[in-house]
């Protein structure tokens, strides 16, 4: 088996060794595509997400992501609850993390 090692290390002498600049850059460029494919656009939701939960407030139409629609009618910002009334009859309490997105005013009247 030796022989086979030496063999090779003997081949691979006449042969310039590449830099370690090529892998460098490579990792840089991996890093790179890294970042603007998936850490910055994760991050940029995030934030969006972070502010429509801030912006919360009494009155406003949510949809859940569960996919309920309804009329916020108290936000408990030290809890981080909120009361969602789904129709006249119906008040259901939700963890504000679940609401994804805040509907046009009037939207439940059309429904």
């Amino acid at each position: 088996m030796s022989l086979f090692i030496s063999q090779a290390n003997a081949a691979a002498e006449g042969v310039p060794a590449q830099g370690g600049f090529s892998f460098i850059f490579m990792m840089v460029i991996f890093a790179a595509i890294f970042y603007f494919m998936i850490y910055r656009p994760q991050a940029k939701r995030t934030k969006q997400h972070k502010n429509l939960m801030e912006s919360l407030s009494k009155g406003d139409e949510v949809l859940t992501q569960g996919g309920l629609i309804g009329r916020v009618t108290k936000v408990n910002i030290e809890s981080g609850y909120l009361k969602l009334e789904l129709n006249e009859n119906n008040v259901i309490s939700i963890k504000r993390d679940f609401i994804s997105a805040v509907l046009p005013k009037g939207t439940l009247k059309s429904i």
